[in-house]
């Protein structure tokens, strides 16, 4: 991505993750832009594993291992590899690009995943979710996720296990740093990848700091999202693709804006 465009002088706020917001900004500084990585949402283990322990237990049962985030591969796969093989019949499948590119990174190389969308109505319009009557289907989620994909797969038949494997709470920070860098006007685009980070984000950096998302172009990855902040009051608010080369094409056209 070193030969994508150039960012000079664009500044973005990453609020995904550490890790995450660590990874994207090292694919987007080398292109002159200058990140804060203020992670808005933190990624912990759920308060009880003892189903996770029994269900990891009978994974041979089942038939397809649905995974609705980059999250739930790095958590959930995790927590396979700490207690057993991965069983060989067992086929994986994500709900989007990103999601299907960790689960390649983790060595699974054959993902269904969606050509186009990167949601979980997307991934249930393929036809390889269509006939799954007396399948038993696995989805690797985080706490309190959408209901969908179970709700659609068990009407289709299917017999659905949704597995828990990390939790998301807001972490403690200091937005002062951030702030001042805002004031100065540092700071062009906010980069939210979910309603609930979007929220942390705005109790988070205060009064003052969602005066200043009035005029700062907020960037979502779907427009369940878009529709959300603008429910929350949020202005400028664009849909653009969650890796970091959807973010890296919007922060280029909004520096083409400007000339």
């Amino acid at each position: 991505m070193s030969n994508g465009p150039s960012l000079q002088g664009m500044g973005i706020v990453l609020t995904r993750p550490v890790e995450q917001s660590l990874a994207v900004a090292g694919r987007l500084q080398p292109l002159g832009a200058t990140v804060f990585v203020f992670p808005s949402l933190a990624i912990i283990d759920p308060a009880d594993t003892r189903l996770l322990d029994r269900t990891i237990a009978e994974l041979d049962r089942f038939t397809l291992g649905i995974f609705v985030s980059a999250n739930a591969v790095e958590r959930g796969l995790g927590a396979v590899r700490e207690r057993r093989e991965w069983p060989p019949g067992l086929r994986v499948a994500a709900v989007g690009g990103a999601t299907a590119q960790a689960l390649r990174d983790a060595g699974h190389q054959e993902v269904v995943v969606p050509a186009t969308g990167a949601d979980s109505e997307a991934l249930l319009a393929l036809p390889q979710l269509q006939s799954v009557e007396g399948k038993d289907i696995i989805v690797f989620r985080g706490e309190g996720g959408r209901e969908l994909i179970a709700e659609v797969l068990t009407g289709r038949g299917a017999r659905v296990t949704c597995l828990t494997c990390y939790r998301r709470v807001r972490p403690e920070g200091d937005p002062a740093p951030l702030l001042a860098a805002w004031r100065s006007g540092k700071v062009d685009a906010v980069s939210a990848m979910s309603a609930e980070s979007l929220a942390n984000f705005l109790e988070m950096v205060g009064a003052e700091g969602r005066t200043l998302m009035q005029t700062t172009t907020l960037l979502v990855p779907h427009p369940r999202i878009a529709e959300r902040a603008r429910r929350l009051g949020l202005v400028k608010v664009a849909v653009t693709g969650a890796a970091a080369d959807g973010l890296a094409l919007a922060l280029s056209e909004m520096a083409q804006d400007r000339k």
